[in-house]
């Protein structure tokens, strides 16, 4: 029992190594070769049509004119007042909580200045499965593969008007998509270098004011206590994101910084039988294992996860949030980025999105017949997308409910409150 202790010790303390290597090599240097973790813990060195613009429904409130429960001064954390200009006297969450992630302030650097290619460009280096997110507004639609933000977790972007921070935490799984326009300001965010239950802690250039990336709330310096908007971030399989949206600019890898593209840095690290890599926090609800793949959605102060095992197992599933009526939908075709040293190699994971059920003020009711997705009141097909694609229906759009895939542990850390879906 002690010398199998002691292996899980140290394969995490390799791992913990892989991510400083990963995450903080300079802008100019060559790439070195890294050290993955295989799920075992052992190391190894490897080298159409015009489509429909969903609609959306924003789950998150903003700010009581109350104010934020602000905690006592403390000394913050390590090292922290000689890299930031925070002011650390705001603060509402504890600072025994933060834990260094290895790199410094901005080691993980965010890119600030994406530029972008065409589909038929990006096809020659992306594959078919691979984990792309893609947003939408004002007619501009943008993909962000995954194999570029494992290695920069935050893009700053316009689009479509719009001021948006494009955020992934691999420790978390979660991909969340940010209005980043606050008080009349457009903020630019980069990586603290520290984690709080896992997960990246940003920091926005304009105030330093530090910001939960799972929550997306201010937790340190000026704007504490603030709220950013969640924006739909669809997951997808390249392959169908090439098909559904042609004419979408995709994020390119000319990014200035010399990187592995196309390589997990975290092999085998969404192994369910794993533990969480530099947790500190509540104690995970029993009810799933930690690591366990949920999709979360929080609408009118009711927070659900549904386990990734039951939606592919059930394929369609009819629910209310919040006393609203929702439909999630799930669809092999997805792998998944924290699996295989070959990103686009990953296990089938499969793609999800989360849509209200009501649409012309009908409700509907959808079944999974033949292979199909079908409401049983107009018998009308649906694809994952929300889109009816043949039927009375056919060229309607479902209305989007934001959600976030995330790891069972870094949800229930922030919301212990949800209910777990099961059928």
């Amino acid at each position: 029992m002690k010398s199998r202790r002691r292996l899980h010790i140290v394969s995490f303390v390799m791992f913990g190594a892989v991510i400083i290597a990963a995450c903080s090599q300079d802008k100019t240097a060559s790439d070195n070769e890294d050290v993955a973790i295989d799920g075992n813990g052992s190391a190894n060195s490897t080298q159409p049509e015009e489509t429909i613009a969903p609609n959306t429904v924003d789950p998150i409130s903003e700010p009581t004119d109350s104010g934020p429960v602000l905690l006592a001064p403390e000394d913050p954390p390590r090292g922290a007042e000689q890299q930031f200009s925070t002011d650390f006297s705001i603060h509402t969450i504890p600072y025994a909580d933060i834990l260094s992630g290895g790199p410094p302030k901005d080691g993980i650097p965010s890119i600030d200045e994406p530029k972008f290619i065409n589909v038929p460009e990006a096809d020659e280096w992306l594959k078919d499965l691979e984990p792309v997110t893609v947003f939408q507004e004002g007619g501009d639609t943008r993909i962000y593969p995954l194999q570029v933000l494992i290695w920069h977790e935050i893009v700053n972007d316009i689009v479509g008007g719009r001021a948006v921070a494009v955020t992934f935490c691999p420790l978390c799984n979660t991909t969340i998509i940010f209005d980043a326009s606050v008080e009349g300001m457009n903020l630019d965010f980069g990586t603290t270098g520290r984690l709080r239950f896992s997960n990246l802690l940003m920091y926005d250039r304009q105030t330093e004011t530090w910001w939960q990336q799972a929550t997306g709330e201010a937790v340190i310096g000026e704007l504490t206590g603030t709220q950013l908007t969640f924006l739909p971030a669809l997951i997808i399989g390249w392959k169908e994101a090439m098909d559904t949206f042609p004419d979408a600019q995709v994020l390119s890898r000319d990014t200035g910084y010399s990187r592995d593209y196309g390589r997990n840095p975290y092999v085998g690290y969404d192994n369910v039988q794993r533990s969480p890599f530099l947790y500190v926090g509540p104690s995970t609800p029993g009810q799933l294992p930690s690591m366990a793949r949920v999709t979360t959605v929080d609408l009118n102060g009711e927070a659900v996860a549904y386990p990734n095992d039951v939606l592919a197992s059930e394929i369609v599933v009819n629910d209310n949030i919040g006393g609203q009526g929702v439909v999630v939908i799930w669809q092999p075709g997805l792998a998944s980025a924290l699996d295989s040293s070959d990103l686009a190699s990953g296990q089938d994971v499969g793609a999800n999105a989360v849509f209200l059920r009501e649409i012309d003020g009908q409700e509907l009711t959808f079944v999974l017949e033949g292979g199909r997705i079908i409401d049983e009141q107009t018998r009308s097909e649906w694809n994952v997308l929300g889109q009816a694609i043949s039927g009375d229906l056919e060229g309607k759009q479902l209305a989007a409910v934001v959600k976030v895939d995330h790891f069972w542990f870094s949800w229930a850390a922030f919301r212990p409150d949800t209910r777990v879906y099961q059928p």
